[in-house]
């Protein structure tokens, strides 16, 4: 996928959803993985050109893994013109030392977001972008299904109380195939995750499950999304 198809499905979902107000000052929730860096691309473009002028944050909160380094997101963020900012923490030790558990995912996440969240409010940012794309969407939809036995999703704008911070999702509208294409063909310095339960979750059950049941059920991916955006209250 090139820049401006990537950026074609990005101003789409921002101005579908009025993610994007003038003066906006936007933190960019940058992990080091492929879709991340594929949103600060696609923001750092749109930047130039968007009709409501905005400015762009890249922070990463570092779990406090030992192998972890984002020298090579730093310099795509250098060339890109983004300040970037590294979070150190102590979550990595807290989670799998400390706490010892067993199912880690949703303590990190609200770990992870509180740090993020303490550090874009010091930067001045009124509003915070993450790189759930178009196949979150449906696998998110989905495990709530499964394993919550209601129908829910997150929506596109958040505004977060407590945080005083509206979260933006302007990839929503792009499938992961594309990130992966994209990242391959502008060689994004993807920074593995070290995380010794990634790819053994939830989400990745749900997201083979997907993957069966659209191979016997084309079109499948793209009803779930209509139904999500049709049935769900902050889609319409």
């Amino acid at each position: 996928m090139k820049l401006q198809r990537l950026m074609g499905f990005t101003r789409r979902a921002i101005d579908d959803y009025k993610m994007i107000q003038e003066g906006d000052r936007i933190a960019v929730g940058v992990s080091g993985g492929k879709d991340s860096l594929t949103l600060l691309y696609s923001l750092s473009g749109l930047r130039r050109f968007y009709p409501n002028k905005f400015e762009l944050e890249a922070i990463t909160v570092n779990m406090g893994y030992k192998d972890a380094d984002f020298s090579g997101v730093a310099k795509l963020c250098d060339e890109l013109d983004v300040r970037y900012t590294i979070v150190e923490t102590d979550i990595a030790e807290i989670l799998f030392e400390h706490r010892k558990e067993n199912n880690p995912c949703s303590l990190c996440a609200k770990l992870r977001k509180g740090a993020f969240n303490i550090k874009a409010k010091e930067l001045g940012c009124n509003k915070k972008a993450y790189a759930h794309h178009f196949d979150d969407v449906i696998e998110t939809m989905l495990m709530s299904l499964l394993y919550e036995g209601r129908f829910h999703c997150f929506s596109p704008v958040t505004y977060l109380d407590r945080a005083d911070i509206t979260l933006i999702r302007p990839l929503i509208y792009v499938d992961e195939k594309e990130i992966i294409g994209f990242k391959k063909a502008y060689k994004l310095p993807v920074v593995k995750n070290p995380c010794p339960v990634d790819g053994y979750t939830k989400r990745e059950f749900t997201k083979q499950l997907i993957k069966s049941l659209d191979k016997d059920n084309p079109g499948l991916r793209e009803r779930l999304f209509t139904a999500i955006r049709e049935g769900i209250p902050g889609w319409k």
